[in-house]
């Protein structure tokens, strides 16, 4: 027999391969091989199947987020596990999916829309500190300001009007805001074991 979970991840198959717009119900049941009736045991509609998949998405991204963060031994070891996890996520992911969430589903964009406003920015606020205490960022940075910065930055990368999925590489945009944004709070010290992650070799 299905399970809700079954449908939701081979529905989360074609929306990263195709976006959401285009995939129908239809589209669901076939790459499922089932009936259509069947996924409509579960899910009333297309915007509930997709409300649901915001929510499955959005909960194991944080499990990842907070499981990185344990076995990092710095904060910028975190930011790099962060930063391979993102990379990997986005080059799975047609580009057009956000963009399409936020135009064409409210109510599932909102879900991640919650999760960013909640959990990412926390997310950043901690590393933040952790980053002070550890004497790897520095200690005049304003927190508040910065970490608000920091998820402007995600969206600007996912903003199709300032970088055309045409001409850029979403997932490479990504990142390279992301080591832009880390560079300018780091230390010496915390530049250094920047260099050592990228392996580059300091320069006197």
């Amino acid at each position: 027999m299905p399970t809700k979970g079954h449908i939701l991840k081979s529905a989360e198959e074609l929306f990263f391969r195709y976006g959401v717009k285009s995939v129908t119900m239809d589209d669901i049941a076939t790459h499922l091989g089932m009936s259509k009736k069947t996924i409509y045991h579960f899910f009333k509609d297309k915007d509930e199947l997709l409300s649901d998949f915001a929510k499955s998405f959005v909960n194991r991204n944080a499990n990842v987020f907070e499981h990185e963060c344990k076995l990092s031994h710095n904060a910028i070891d975190e930011i790099f596990c962060v930063m391979k996890h993102l990379r990997n996520m986005i080059q799975q992911m047609n580009p057009k999916l956000f963009f399409e969430l936020q135009k064409y589903y409210p109510q599932a964009w909102q879900q991640l829309r919650d999760f960013r406003e909640k959990h990412v920015t926390e997310m950043i606020q901690k590393n933040l500190e952790k980053g002070i205490t550890q004497g790897l960022y520095r200690s005049d940075i304003n927190i508040i300001v910065l970490a608000k910065l920091r998820l402007e930055e995600i969206d600007m990368a996912m903003n199709h009007s300032v970088f055309p999925i045409d001409k850029f590489n979403i997932a490479q945009v990504q990142i390279t805001l992301f080591e832009h944004f880390l560079y300018g709070i780091c230390t010496l010290k915390g530049h250094k074991l920047i260099n050592k992650h990228k392996q580059i070799i300091d320069e006197e």
